[in-house]
């Protein structure tokens, strides 16, 4: 698939989600995703409102994550945050499943985790992403954690926090579309660093890329044009 740079942004979660990230820093990624022309910016929840009242008049998405970035949080506390940041102004919710209980076999665990957060997204008419943290799966528990997430409800299936010991690759995103085919779609986020990175990702079936590169990557496409 051949992207022009236009049309490449709006596959990009322009992200920041680093602990030591401030002010300053959030308002540099939002002055990016304008620029250019992002379909999000995706931080961590206590930036939620900063993020929606600078974006109120695009149509950027503000997205925040829950659970972040282990997914060991009880489900009320995920649903609680959640509630928290679409009330602060967030449309999308990146959450971290239970990956201890997946990996354990405990797959009703797993499924009423993501259900919970899922019911309150969508009361509110949102968006919910899962992410399944493919670094610490086996391809079974992956194919498992597809699965799952598509039994809760969820909108997509995310292939990585960035924190994790790697992130997206071709060969998961690929795994992920033959386990769902067309039933949720997909995003790639973590190790994105290259035009080719986001378009071989996006040609093995991602919908969506979480990218704290994307000025780098867009640039690139720029050039290509």
């Amino acid at each position: 698939m051949k992207l022009n740079g236009k049309e490449l942004s709006k596959y990009m979660d322009h992200t920041m989600l680093q602990a030591d990230a401030s002010k300053d820093d959030i308002l540099k990624v939002i002055s990016e995703a304008k620029e250019y022309d992002t379909a999000s910016v995706c931080v961590n929840s206590y930036w939620a409102d900063l993020v929606h009242e600078n974006l109120k008049d695009t149509d950027i998405k503000t997205v925040c994550v829950v659970g972040f970035p282990l997914g060991a949080m009880s489900t009320k506390a995920k649903v609680c945050e959640a509630k928290i940041s679409m009330d602060d102004g967030a449309d999308e919710i990146d959450m971290v499943l239970n990956i201890g209980e997946l990996k354990q076999g405990n797959t009703e665990a797993v499924v009423q985790d993501i259900s919970a957060v899922a019911k309150e997204v969508h009361q509110n008419s949102k968006i919910l992403k899962v992410i399944i943290e493919n670094a610490l799966l086996t391809e079974s528990e992956k194919k498992t954690a597809v699965k799952l997430t598509i039994d809760g409800k969820a909108d997509f299936v995310k292939t990585s926090t960035g924190f994790s010991t790697s992130g997206a690759t071709v060969e998961d995103v690929k795994l992920m579309r033959k386990t769902a085919g067309n039933k949720i779609q997909i995003k790639a986020a973590g190790g994105i660093h290259s035009l080719d990175d986001a378009v071989n990702l996006i040609n093995a079936g991602a919908d969506r890329l979480g990218v704290s590169g994307s000025v780098k990557i867009l640039e690139e496409a720029k050039a290509s044009d």
